[in-house]
This record gives structure tokens, sequence and C-alpha cells, in this order.
């Protein structure tokens, strides 16, 4: 049986925001100690965020980012996460703790951050039109559309399968989709915006080689 969407909270993502973002791995570096790091976040305007990912920040922007390295400033190889988007899949036929009412909790604090928005009841479209707007918003500060695009549950713990869209830097991929959380619960799915060093895998595959194409994405995004 698929998977429905019961619960969607969003923040859409902005020009500015992908802007800030993409800059991540630029210009001069920033200490690893927690007195450099309070210092740059209070500079752009960002606080650490413990609630809905473990260790990570909420942007001035109000989403969240989370990295694979504590300090995400600058650090051309790390991978770092902008999260846009929680959503929480239901299963009427499955007994696992995907199912769990205190799930419902969780998004309970997505849904009240400031400045998001919740969606219930929803729909995998509602989800699509939140991965649609915020392609929109990479290809304009880019200024060129995704070179794949892939409908695909890779790296989902579990949830419909969604759109993944994959544009490239000379440095970087940037890969827009679903993606399993990492914060204290492991049942829910995000929806990001990731940005990882090319070297996370080879050369990209070609559109045609679905298989290899999912291996790709799953070995930029997943934690």
């Amino acid at each position: 049986m698929p998977t429905r969407v019961h619960v969607l909270a969003r923040r859409p993502l902005t020009p500015e925001a992908i802007a800030e973002f993409v800059a991540l791995s630029t210009g001069p570096p920033v200490g690893d100690d927690f007195e450099a790091l309070d210092a740059e976040l209070a500079r752009r305007g960002w606080d650490w965020e413990h609630e809905l990912v473990c260790d990570s920040f909420r942007t001035k922007h109000g989403h969240v980012l989370c990295s694979d390295d504590r300090n995400p400033f600058w650090q051309t190889d790390a991978r770092s996460f902008l999260v846009f988007g929680e959503l929480y899949p239901f299963d009427e036929h499955d007994d696992s703790m995907a199912n769990a009412p205190w799930l419902r909790g969780q998004m309970d604090l997505w849904c009240g951050t400031t400045g998001w928005e919740r969606r219930e009841p929803c729909t995998e479209q509602d989800c699509e039109a939140t991965l649609a707007q915020a392609a929109q918003a990479v290809t304009g500060h880019l200024g060129a559309g995704p070179e794949r695009t892939l409908l695909s549950d890779a790296a989902v713990v579990t949830g419909p399968a969604m759109t993944h869209r994959v544009w490239r830097t000379p440095t970087h991929a940037l890969v827009l989709g679903p993606a399993a959380d990492n914060g204290p619960y492991g049942y829910l799915t995000h929806l990001q915006l990731s940005l990882t060093p090319l070297s996370c895998a080879p050369e990209l595959p070609p559109a045609a080689d679905e298989k290899a194409l999912e291996a790709w994405i799953t070995a930029h995004i997943d934690w």
C-alpha cells in the first residue's frame, strides 16, 4: 500500500536564503570553538537549534540548517542541509513506530515554529508543490534548471516517492528533495536542499540510468 502524508509543515525557500546557503563553502574560516561559532551566529542573525534537528541551526530566514560537521561555515569538504519542509508519512496498514501518536507532538514543534505553516490534511501533491516552488527559487539563483530530475524514494526511510532535482557548481552538488530526518525521532521526512562536495560520488550518471542516479543522490545526501 502506498504511504500517505498525514501532516506537512513548511517555510518556503527564498532566493536570499538560497544565496546565503550556497555561499557557506566560500569565504574566510570560522573557528570550531563555541565562542567563535556564537560570534558568527550573532553576526548572521542565526540561533542554535536542538529540538527540531539535533545539533543544528535556525537561520535568519527561519529554516533549519544541519551539517555533518558541527561547524558548517566555509568547510569545503562538509555536507550541509537546509530544511524547509517536514512531513509525517502515515500508513494505516503499518504497525511500526511510523504511526506512533507521539510523532504528532514532534510535528507540532515544526508547525509551531515562527514563520512555518501547517497543512493538514495534505497530499503528496502539496509536498510536490512545495518542492516545485523551491526548485524555481534555486533555478532563479543559479540561472539554470536542474541537470537531473528523478521521482524516487532515495535516502527516505518512510514515505512516498517524490521528486529529486540535481544542480552542480564547479565544486558542489545541490540536491533538492526528500530525505530521512536526522532529528530525535527517525520516522519523519525532511524536504531539504543539500550542499555537498562533488567528491561524495563519481561523475553524475546519465538521466536514463535511474538506479545509478539514485545511488549518486543517496551518496551525496544520506547521513
